[in-house]
């Protein structure tokens, strides 16, 4: 396993080489991004779930931890603009990260291939330098296949990921959002 690294090393283009670093860097920070953002995510759901039952369950204010509070602590009155307000800060920050993760799945993939091909043209400046035929080339654009390969997994996780977080922050604003009706519709009756 080891020897198959370092012969895949040594006889990989630098181009390649850097583009795999590349990928590997955009993988790390894919997953970084998603277990910070999904966990914090999630986390702000079970308040703001808890606070909107709450509220259906006949509470007359807001819970404290509930994001519509801190909005509501300043506010001299309660109307339809401060809520909306509130609706775009929160929707502002249950996004963050998300444009990354949608560049880097648009993006690896072709990183990747710019990997594969500058590896198969190194390929194919080396045949006339060698002899080997076929076995040369079939060694050469397998090698250069796997940066391909790489910006395809990163693309596959960054868009899984982008779809998961895009999915809870959904969540999180509408029960925000039901959560400023709800008041209103209390301040209103």
């Amino acid at each position: 396993m080891i020897n198959n690294l370092l012969d895949f090393y040594m006889k990989s283009h630098p181009v390649t080489l850097g583009v795999l670093a590349f990928l590997s860097l955009y993988m790390i920070m894919v997953n970084w991004i998603f277990f910070y953002r999904y966990f914090r995510i999630k986390s702000w759901l079970s308040t703001e779930e808890k606070s909107l039952e709450s509220l259906l369950l006949g509470a007359s204010q807001l819970s404290e931890n509930a994001y519509l509070s801190y909005f509501l602590k300043s506010a001299t009155t309660m109307n339809k603009d401060l809520f909306e307000m509130a609706y775009l800060s929160a929707t502002k920050e249950a996004t963050k990260g998300m444009t990354f993760l949608s560049i880097v799945a648009s993006t690896s993939p072709f990183i990747g291939l710019f990997g594969t091909v500058v590896s198969i043209l190194d390929t194919f400046t080396h045949i006339g330098k060698t002899t080997g035929g076929m076995s040369i080339i079939a060694s050469g654009i397998a090698d250069a296949l796997i940066a391909t390969a790489a910006g395809i997994l990163v693309a596959v996780f960054a868009y899984t990921f982008h779809q998961l977080l895009k999915r809870k922050s959904y969540e999180t604003i509408n029960y925000i959002k039901m959560q400023g009706e709800a008041l209103l519709s209390n301040t209103e009756a």
